[in-house]
């Protein structure tokens, strides 16, 4: 039985960046993974679904030119094979950082089966047995096909599948309005199939705050998406025909899921580890350690938030436990979010019903993106920015909505981990012309009433009489 100071089971963000990192700081590693190297991110996920992403955003570039005085006499075409080779050559520029050769170079032993744990610290891989001093499963997650009569015989999509679509969909039908779902509805739409999002719950995008929702909304409906909230769904009929209990049939030519994820935590042996874990994933404790000694559970498999950069932060905190016997934990407040939808929503922290909910006294600070210079120029007005600050303006969370506002969720994340306050964000210097200034002036707004009361007046007026 071969021997390993840490065995890692799964090579997505979680696993490879633990593998890697713990090679290089010298121990012996063993990375399993039955699958493609890169995980769901690459393959199935973060990668190709941007990269759809960026086609569908150059097709509504063209098709919206005219507001800027350039137009397009013959037209366009989307090439829905070339989107598709656009989709797999992002795949492919990426993959050689997530695969077995390199991973090999760097000292990992990387081995191509499913581990299935049969004793504690011991599992059985291609026929052959390994043990390790410690473990960590990162196994990921997958969609989850929501018990709906008939709809197995459908073959729905899912994100394992859609970007293999060989012809754009003439109607595709999107079985749920969380963020994958949005996202993939409106790059559809953009690419010309007509898109049906349904929503069982009340609203689109339920976990962000629901004006950033509207904003959403409001954009999918613009680009001709067919949207039904609150709408449950009766059963399916092959090949793609959806009857909603209302009775309406909605035939599609494509049905595709997106209402969520399931922990792939099946087959792993986990009882035979003492592992505990449920439907939700694997039970771990702030510092990502299991009920079993010795083993970890990283990224989505853990059954807690379920996003790349979550899974390679988990990967940092268990070098620091496994390698260096830091005890490091999990703290989730200031982990960011980005809806990828145009225009993004991105978001830290908590919203203004959380605050609410937990019976904090709080503070809003807005500004809209009519009211930014950039966002006119770019003729993209709608948005805004919503900061959450406590009672003594310290941020506790920020909603942006605004193209591109993923890449302007940093700063605030910074505020909300290291509890700054609103004032030390309105006095920070932002370039200009730019979508990141709606959180500085947001900020700054907070302070206008207070600033320019009657009592400031007064005071400036008599500061004005000093000499200077």
């Amino acid at each position: 039985m071969t021997a390993f100071d840490i065995g890692v089971i799964g090579a997505g963000s979680a696993g490879l960046s633990l593998a890697a990192g713990a090679s290089q700081l010298g121990l012996k590693v063993a990375l399993f993974e039955a699958h493609a190297m890169g995980g769901d991110c690459l393959n199935y996920g973060c990668v190709p679904s941007k990269a759809l992403i960026a086609a569908a955003h150059a097709a509504h570039a063209v098709r919206m030119a005219d507001r800027f005085g350039v137009t397009t006499p013959g037209g366009f075409v989307v090439d829905y094979a070339r989107v598709r080779a656009h989709v797999r050559a992002a795949i492919a520029a990426i993959a050689p950082n997530d695969s077995q050769e390199r991973f090999e170079g760097l000292g990992v032993r990387v081995i191509r089966a499913r581990a299935k744990f049969v004793a504690p610290g011991v599992v059985e891989a291609d026929g052959a047995r390994y043990a390790a001093r410690k473990w960590a499963i990162a196994t990921g997650s997958r969609a989850s096909i929501p018990p709906i009569p008939g709809l197995a015989d459908c073959a729905p999509l899912t994100n394992e599948t859609v970007f293999d679509l060989a012809h754009a969909p003439a109607h595709l039908v999107v079985i749920g309005g969380g963020p994958i779902g949005c996202e993939l509805a409106q790059a559809h739409a953009r690419l010309g199939t007509r898109v049906t999002l349904i929503e069982g719950a009340a609203s689109i995008l339920s976990k962000e705050d629901p004006e950033a929702a509207g904003h959403v909304r409001d954009a999918l409906a613009r680009e001709g998406v067919r949207l039904l909230e609150g709408v449950g769904i009766a059963r399916a009929e092959s090949p793609a025909t959806v009857v909603l209990e209302t009775g309406e049939r909605i035939m599609a030519s494509h049905i595709l899921v997106a209402a969520g994820r399931k922990p792939n935590i099946e087959d792993l042996g986990l009882d035979a580890a003492g592992v505990a874990f449920d439907a939700k994933g694997i039970k771990v404790d702030a510092r990502l350690r299991t009920s079993a000694r010795n083993i970890l559970a990283l990224g989505d498999c853990a059954g807690g938030l379920q996003f790349t950069h979550v899974a390679g932060w988990h990967a940092g905190i268990a070098i620091k436990n496994l390698c260096f016997r830091i005890p490091a934990k999990a703290d989730p407040r200031a982990i960011p979010r980005v809806t990828f939808t145009d225009p993004e929503i991105a978001h830290v922290g908590l919203t203004e019903a959380d605050a609410r909910a937990r019976g904090i006294a709080f503070r809003l600070a807005r500004w809209s993106l009519h009211e930014n210079d950039r966002a006119q120029a770019e003729a993209t007005p709608h948005g805004m920015a919503k900061i959450v600050a406590d009672a003594k303006g310290r941020v506790l969370g920020a909603t942006l909505v605004a193209p591109r506002a993923g890449e302007a969720i940093g700063a605030w994340t910074i505020a909300v981990e290291k509890g700054l306050s609103l004032a030390a964000m309105a006095g920070t210097v932002v370039a200009y012309p730019t979508l990141a200034e709606i959180g500085k002036r947001a900020a700054g707004a907070s302070f206008a009433t207070k600033l320019f009361a009657p009592r400031t007046r007064k005071l400036v007026r008599f500061l004005f009489r000093l000499p200077f």
